[in-house]
C-alpha cells in the first residue's frame, strides 16, 4: 500500500494549533474515531501506549505516531502540519511540526512495517519536508507525497 493511497486530502490538516504531544494524540484519536466509529479512548490509549515504548519522533521535525487497533477493518492515515512545533522527545531533540499518523488493524503486521518504512524513506528527504512546510493547500501536499513515492 502506498502512502498516497492512505492519504486523501480530507485527511491532511494544515497549520493545526496544538500545544503538546498529549493534545495531538487526543486530536488524532478524535479524528480517527469520527472516521471509523471506533471508540476514541481505544485509539488514544493505543497511541499513548506506543509512545510509552519510545518516542515516534524520527528527527528533522517529523514524527509518526501509530497504533494497532482491534476490530479496525482498514488502515487510516492522517498528516498534520502543526502551526507551532511541539516537543516529541525525538532523537535529535528537535521539536516536531510534521506528523503522519497511522492507525492500523491489529493483525496487519506486515502492512504496518511496510508503511512505516515508506514514511521514513519519504520524510527523510529534506526537500520533501521543506516542500510540505511551504505548501499552501492539502492538494499540493498530497501531490508532493505522491511524487516523493515515485
Amino acid at each position: 500500500m502506498t502512502i498516497s493511497a492512505l492519504l486523501s486530502p480530507q485527511r491532511i490538516f494544515l497549520d493545526t494549533e496544538i500545544s503538546s504531544k498529549k493534545k495531538l494524540l487526543e486530536l488524532i484519536a478524535n479524528i480517527v474515531a469520527d472516521q471509523t466509529q471506533m471508540p476514541e479512548s481505544a485509539i488514544y490509549n493505543n497511541l499513548l501506549n506506543r509512545e510509552r515504548l519510545g518516542s515516534t519522533g524520527l528527527g528533522h521535525g517529523f514524527a509518526v505516531p501509530h497504533a494497532r487497533v482491534e476490530n479496525l477493518d482498514k488502515t487510516i492515515g492522517c498528516l498534520f502540519r502543526l502551526k507551532e512545533p511541539v516537543n516529541f522527545e525525538s532523537p535529535d531533540n528537535q521539536p516536531v511540526d510534521l506528523v503522519f499518523t497511522i492507525i492500523i488493524p491489529q493483525e496487519a503486521t506486515e502492512e504496518h512495517l511496510i508503511i512505516l518504512s515508506s514514511l521514513a524513506s519519504i520524510f527523510s528527504q529534506t526537500d520533501v519536508c521543506e516542500a510540505i512546510r511551504g505548501a499552501t493547500s492539502r492538494d499540493e501536499i498530497a501531490q508532493i507525497i505522491e511524487s516523493a513515492e515515485q
